[in-house]
């Protein structure tokens, strides 16, 4: 199963998403590979921070910012149980090639009004590449949730009949998620992590029930 984050918009997530998406599976005993495919390589940055402390190697990370992902992707996923795609922001050849690698497509998003995130332009990448794709499966993420509030609620529910529509499990606004991407570590490894490391749980469930 290839699994791509992708977002037109910068700073919504992706890499923490897609790096702790890999963790959970690969504790569970799953082989994980996490492509970054984001020129700024902030995925490889955490891998090597995490070599550098000498933390356990849970999953591997390779560099492939290039627009033929689609047709590398799919030779890595025969090696693992899960790939998952670490897109850029606004290089549309990039995130083109990784909704066609891709078996399931999630889009973070921080709660705000719909018409403040969900672009059209990214919204006609994701029906492109269904032309390609059919079966492709697509999903908004709620991302970076403030605790108890209004704009929450009301987001989720505006998804409730979109398309694509929203997961279930949203990840909240935690300085744990901060102090791992800085320290190479994951929020489960961490003290006090219950209330991050059932979120991030839950949210790798709900993506792997999706598997077509």
């Amino acid at each position: 199963m290839i699994v791509a984050l992708l977002n037109q918009k910068g700073d919504v997530g992706k890499t923490t998403l897609a790096l702790h998406l890999a963790g959970h599976w690969a504790r569970q005993g799953k082989r994980v590979t996490v492509i970054d495919a984001d020129p700024q390589g902030t995925a490889l940055d955490w891998s090597e921070q995490r070599a550098r402390c000498r933390f356990e190697r849970l999953f591997g990370v390779i560099g492939l910012a290039r627009d033929t992902l689609h047709r590398e992707a799919p030779e890595l996923a025969r090696d693992a149980d899960h790939v998952v795609v670490d897109a850029p922001p606004r290089i549309a050849a990039l995130l083109r090639s990784a909704l066609l690698a891709a078996d399931i497509v999630l889009v973070p998003v921080q709660p705000s009004p719909l018409d403040g995130w969900s672009s059209a332009e990214m919204l006609a990448l994701i029906a492109e590449a269904r032309i390609f794709r059919p079966a492709l499966v697509a999903r908004f993420v709620l991302n970076r949730c403030p605790a108890r509030t209004i704009i929450v609620r009301d987001t989720a529910q505006s998804l409730v009949d979109h398309d694509p529509p929203a997961l279930t499990a949203r990840i909240s606004q935690r300085v744990i998620f901060a102090n791992a991407a800085r320290t190479g570590q994951l929020v489960f490894e961490q003290r006090s992590c219950g209330a991050s490391a059932g979120e991030v749980a839950a949210f790798a469930a709900e993506t792997e029930r999706l598997a077509p």
